[in-house]
């Protein structure tokens, strides 16, 4: 799925210093953005391919569940996650979007392209169409939430300048800035 990826780009720094990228499946939103940083995700194949996408590059990779609390990885410019989120209990999100905030340089940015969920059930059900996706064949590891809940925990948290910057139906870019010091 590629929906949703120039957008992101164009509301991150041209040249980050350093990035985090959660849930980084193979590599591939680390590789658009350049620049060094720090990759999880706890899929071992997707750590595979991470891992050869970036073995001359200044990028680790590291195998970690946003189930859990983040490691201690240091501190980031730039913190992205594309379509991962998602998979986290409602509260795991809220707590991970607390973690992603304490790990960002003042100034920071975090982006957040992600599967939201749909404001009514029949918006839902015309999503699915949309995507092929037949009745029962819906990935049972999501946990879908809405766009106006999780932008309010960003604001909670201490994010500023917090928006929906693009969003197709069931796929949205929330993103927040760590205000300047």
């Amino acid at each position: 799925m590629d929906v949703g990826y120039g957008e992101l780009l164009q509301i991150l720094p041209a040249n980050p210093r350093r990035v985090l990228d959660l849930g980084c499946g193979d590599g591939k939103v680390m590789a658009l953005i350049g620049g060094p940083g720090v990759a999880v995700d706890f899929s071992p194949l997707m750590l595979e391919q991470a891992r050869a996408r970036f073995h001359a590059d200044d990028v680790e990779v590291v195998e970690h569940n946003l189930n859990a609390p983040l490691p201690d990885l240091g501190t980031f410019d730039v913190v992205v996650s594309a379509f991962a989120i998602h998979h986290c209990p409602h509260e795991r999100k809220r707590q991970l979007y607390g973690e992603v905030f304490d790990r960002l340089e003042p100034g920071g940015i975090f982006a957040n392209l992600e599967h939201v969920a749909s404001p009514t059930p029949d918006l839902h059900q015309q999503f699915l169409r949309l995507i092929g996706t037949g009745p029962g064949e819906e990935d049972p590891s999501n946990k879908l939430l809405d766009v106006e809940t999780q932008l309010g925990w960003l604001r909670e948290i201490g994010f500023q300048d917090v928006d929906c910057f693009w969003k197709w139906r069931e796929l949205a870019l929330l993103a927040g800035h760590r205000q300047r010091v």
